[in-house]
């Protein structure tokens, strides 16, 4: 349950956030946000010029209170709910900032030590007590490599990158970034590369360096870069997939993710077209999913990967007088 902080200081330090992010709010409407009288809100006003914050008003009808140049903005404060949340959030998204030596768990160090004290007890016992799963598949992007990624973006300017395949080999490609997109805990890139005059995805992770080039560029109109993302990650693999489901699209549709591939009606059922790198992966974890019949009709890696499948679960289902399972 979140605290309520009551005291005069601490009204004045939310006037403050209030005028930062809304200037022009009135005294009305500040009186209003912080839930006090209007006498009160000109009273904390009051307590920010008193302290050296140059809090300027404008009469008329677009006047109002403004921060005037050279205010130096108090440090964030966080409610108790606030912060034992974001020791949540990064204790889910990664365990390992529970270890102090960990950049991220040392960031994480520095905002507990930073808040008030019951609040900060709180929040440090959260990140002691909690037992934080160690991710068995860590793919951290380097933050100076996604910083580089990101300005780009905002600047709409050309990025040079130096990127590791994941069969290691290496190279560098001029891209035009469009989006950094977060899914399922992996970071990706979404561009454009001059190098293969294409629209890739690159994992983060795995961009080894990172520089802005002076060239704009103009990203799509009306790009929606999670919808790109997700189309693109069932294209473009080693091996082919073409499944036909024996059942209408309406009902094969929501057990498809984009990641399999297209999905489209085909006669009374509906053929999924796409490609991937680990058939095994495919056929056990997509697949098997779907509870409708289907069949394979192009893939041979696919097909050898759901008759092995096949074949293990029908070993699972023989009874014990029908001997030990076959290999």
């Amino acid at each position: 349950m979140a605290t309520t902080e009551t005291s005069p200081t601490a009204r004045a330090l939310r006037a403050l956030e209030i005028l930062r992010d809304r200037p022009g709010t009135t005294a009305e409407q500040l009186a209003e946000r912080l839930g006090v009288s209007d006498r009160a809100a000109r009273r904390y006003v009051a307590i920010l010029r008193e302290a050296g914050v140059p809090v300027e008003s404008e009469r008329g009808p677009y006047g109002g209170y403004r921060l005037g140049r050279g205010a130096r903005l108090a440090p964030v404060s966080f409610t108790q709910e606030e912060a034992l949340g974001l020791v949540m959030a990064v204790l889910d998204g990664r365990p390992a900032a529970a270890d102090p030596d960990d950049p991220v768990g040392a960031a994480l160090g520095k905002v507990v030590r930073a808040l008030p004290e019951a609040i900060g007890r709180q929040a440090a016992a959260l990140r002691a007590h909690a037992a934080a799963a160690p991710d068995p598949y860590p793919a951290h992007p380097d933050p100076a490599v996604a910083s580089t990624l990101v300005e780009a973006i905002a600047a709409r300017r050309r990025a040079v990158i130096s990127y590791r395949g994941p069969g290691g080999d290496e190279w560098r490609a001029e891209v035009d970034p469009w989006a950094v997109v977060v899914r399922r805990a992996r970071w990706y890139l979404l561009c454009h590369s001059h190098r293969s005059d294409a629209v890739r995805t690159y994992r983060i992770d795995r961009v080894r360096a990172a520089e802005r080039s002076g060239t704009p560029f103009e990203p799509p109109e009306g790009l929606d870069p999670v919808a790109v993302l997700e189309r693109h990650l069932g294209s473009g693999w080693a091996f082919r997939t073409r499944v036909l489901f024996d059942a209408p699209f309406e009902q094969v549709a929501p057990w498809v993710g984009p990641t399999m591939g297209r999905l489209r009606p085909a006669g009374g059922g509906c053929l999924l077209e796409g490609s991937t790198r680990n058939p095994a992966m495919y056929a056990g974890e997509w697949l098997a999913a779907v509870p409708f019949p289907f069949r394979v009709l192009d893939g041979p890696e696919l097909r050898e990967a759901v008759a092995a499948l096949a074949a293990r679960f029908a070993a699972a289902g023989e009874s014990p007088e029908d001997g030990p399972p076959q290999s």
